[in-house]
């Protein structure tokens, strides 16, 4: 499962984070990190991706 990020609209809420900490991170800056990007999210955090998608409230994630 690959999961897409618009960067463009990310607000760097970090509920994504709060969610799904081995894929997702926010760097000093308060940008968003997707360690997966252009690849599968692993099977074992696939459950956490989907709700980190879910959870974010700017509608910058999305399931590929």
């Amino acid at each position: 499962m690959e999961i897409i990020a618009d960067y463009g609209r990310c607000e760097g809420h970090g509920l994504c984070v709060d969610q799904a900490p081995d894929v997702f991170d926010l760097d000093d800056a308060g940008d968003l990190v997707h360690h997966f990007e252009g690849v599968d999210v692993p099977a074992d955090l696939e459950a956490t991706a989907r709700r980190a998608v879910d959870a974010c409230p700017v509608a910058a994630l999305r399931q590929g």
